[in-house]
């Protein structure tokens, strides 16, 4: 009897056993399903999280390339999406982490929204300096233009200066046309002309002025030189004017204003001290020979 009483609280005690395996193999079984579809919903937010980061990188990426915003701010938002892809390539899966990766994503995200508000300004900052810079551009090139235009007007104004400075260094002489030498005695108060040397008191020269159109009124000066027949220079009531060491019988100026005019003067001489034979009349100007003629005296 106890035998079969023993045997049958076995049976029972086996019974329990097996049922309570049952149920750890059920709640194991239960358990890992939980876990299992814990695993899969990380998983899923873990690639959710990784795309949403890896955009953002790639955004920040191409600011940085375009050097439209601050670079320490860029190269600060570089570190800390790396930091989070590198945290999540090593997420533990757990829930609490997870919340925590979430917040540092949407602070990175307000970030991101900064960076690219910032960079918007910087956009439109970009395109009215480019305006401006357009604007500045052309204002120059007109600058530059009207530039070019003065310095070829100056350079003209300098060419003709020069050419004016090298005509005025190159003196303009006197042009002289029939010159002529006569001698006069004096009758009565009135001078008749001669040509018996004892008798002459007055030699007078004369001379024909070219037209120069260049002139228009100038003071001029001519020098008038008497020379005997033996090449002396007839003085002028004894007197004679030397300029440089150029021996001459008389002076004259006058005022030449660019016609064709006759000028004539004439020296005074004693009576009966001339001699017969050839004299001549030369014109200076400057020390310049314009003219010369010779005429007879008997």
């Amino acid at each position: 009897m106890n035998y079969q009483d023993t045997k049958f609280n076995y049976k029972i005690l086996l019974a329990a056993l097996f049922a309570v395996v049952i149920g750890i193999l059920i709640a194991f079984y239960y358990s890992y399903s939980q876990s299992q579809n814990k695993i899969d919903y990380l998983e899923d937010e873990k690639a959710i999280l990784v795309k949403d980061l890896t955009m953002m990188k790639a955004e920040v990426s191409r600011l940085s390339t375009s050097n439209e915003v601050n670079e320490i701010e860029m190269e600060h938002a570089q570190y800390r999406i790396d930091q989070l892809l590198d945290s999540v390539g090593r997420l533990n899966f757990d829930i609490v982490k997870l919340r925590e990766y979430r917040k540092e994503l949407r602070n990175m995200e307000l970030m991101h929204d900064t960076l690219r508000l910032k960079n918007n300004s910087l956009r439109y900052n970009n395109s009215i300096l480019s305006q401006k810079y357009n604007e500045t551009k052309s204002k120059m090139e007109i600058l530059e233009n009207k530039t070019g235009k003065l310095e070829e007007a100056e350079a003209s104004l300098i060419k003709q200066n020069k050419i004016i400075s090298a005509k005025l260094k190159i003196k303009s002489y006197l042009r002289l046309q029939s010159p002529e030498g006569t001698g006069y005695r004096i009758r009565g108060g009135d001078p008749i002309q001669t040509n018996k040397a004892s008798t002459i008191s007055r030699l007078r020269g004369c001379v024909s002025i070219a037209q120069d159109i260049d002139v228009i009124h100038e003071e001029k000066v001519v020098y008038l030189q008497f020379l005997d027949p033996r090449k002396k220079v007839i003085s002028h009531n004894a007197s004679t004017i030397n300029v440089n060491g150029n021996i001459y019988s008389k002076k004259v100026e006058f005022i030449f204003e660019g016609r064709k005019e006759d000028i004539c003067d004439a020296i005074i001489v004693p009576e009966g001290s001339l001699q017969q034979g050839t004299y001549t009349l030369n014109v200076f100007e400057n020390e310049k020979l314009l003219t010369s003629v010779e005429f007879q005296l008997k």
